[in-house]
């Protein structure tokens, strides 16, 4: 699956990370995916409910409804999934990706056969209601933030098998993607810290060997947009990894006085290095942390606590 390429972000000059956008090669990653989640609902068998009751040549058009006041998310892929489970079924959005719509908004009409516009129900809800209320959550975080020049990063903190569609929901929020994998940049955690720590190693050690790694395993065309970002949690830490020159420091779980104090250092020493704050990220404390002076915030919230959007079939 390939991706926007890294750019440059804008922000001190640093490798922007990949940023997961809808595709080809996402449409493709849904359709590979979708059938599992109707073997889930329906098994090797069918939906014996509505054969029992409803006429094998019924055809109904019904409204998706969003419940709630969200920002929509999933409709493309939505499409597909409801052409998997019957090529007769068509799904219309009325609304795009990353729309914000009021409790009540029709969202998309769904038309087809009846029995299969019901078989498809609960998977095309599951979906649009998991991918809305990450973009709804990310949404509420990037407005918080709005004229701090701070922006919203993703986590790894996804659903297992979700990942690409969850970070496509936090783009439709106006968020952005952090790292998509382990494969995907250089980040130096503390678990390496602790581990190199064992061999008499320091983080600025570290990235210096990154950097050198880097320099030295790659082309330059994927060597010159390949992250490099270690992770501090002191301000002490930071003195000792800015000379190394890494493209981003993240600062992990530091209280607003110590990041304000970070970003003042950063500023005099290395004005070209980003700065990322991480841990405690909610909409009631992402302002003040914004307000300190970082250039972007990073947080699982979206992905792993926000709750869904509440998204309903009804008949027109």
């Amino acid at each position: 699956m390939t991706f926007s390429t890294a750019i440059r972000s804008g922000q001190r000059g640093c490798p922007e990370f990949r940023q997961v956008e809808w595709d080809g090669h996402l449409a493709d990653h849904v359709a590979a995916v979708a059938p599992a989640w109707f073997a889930e609902d329906l098994g090797h068998e069918c939906d014996w409910t509505s054969v029992s009751l409803v006429d094998a040549g019924a055809v109904s058009s019904l409204e998706l409804v969003a419940r709630g006041a969200g920002v929509i998310a999933g409709l493309p892929a939505a499409a597909i999934v409801t052409r998997i489970a019957d090529p007769g079924l068509t799904l219309e959005p009325l609304v795009a990706d990353g729309a914000a719509v009021a409790a009540g908004a029709v969202v998309a009409r769904l038309t087809g056969p009846t029995r299969s516009v019901l078989a498809a129900e609960r998977v095309t809800l599951n979906l649009l209601g998991r991918l809305s209320g990450v973009a709804t959550a990310t949404r509420r975080l990037v407005e918080a933030v709005a004229g701090t020049g701070c922006r919203i990063y993703d986590t790894r903190k996804t659903v297992p098998g979700w990942r690409l569609l969850d970070k496509y929901a936090v783009r439709a929020g106006g968020g952005w993607n952090h790292r998509l994998g382990l494969y995907d940049a250089i980040l130096i955690k503390d678990n390496h810290l602790a581990a190199l720590a064992a061999a008499r190693r320091t983080p600025s050690d570290a990235v210096r060997r990154a950097h050198e790694f880097v320099r030295k395993t790659f082309p330059p065309s994927r060597h010159e947009a390949m992250v490099v970002e270690v992770e501090v949690d002191s301000f002490a830490q930071l003195e000792q990894v800015l000379p190394e020159r890494p493209h981003v420091v993240l600062l992990d779980n530091m209280g607003i006085d110590e990041l304000s104090r970070c970003a003042r250092f950063r500023d005099g020493e290395a004005p070209h290095v980003v700065l990322e704050a991480s841990g405690g990220i909610r909409p009631d404390t992402v302002a003040a942390i914004a307000a300190t002076g970082v250039d972007r915030v990073s947080t699982g919230w979206p992905t792993h606590a926000a709750p869904w959007l509440d998204v309903a079939l009804d008949w027109r």
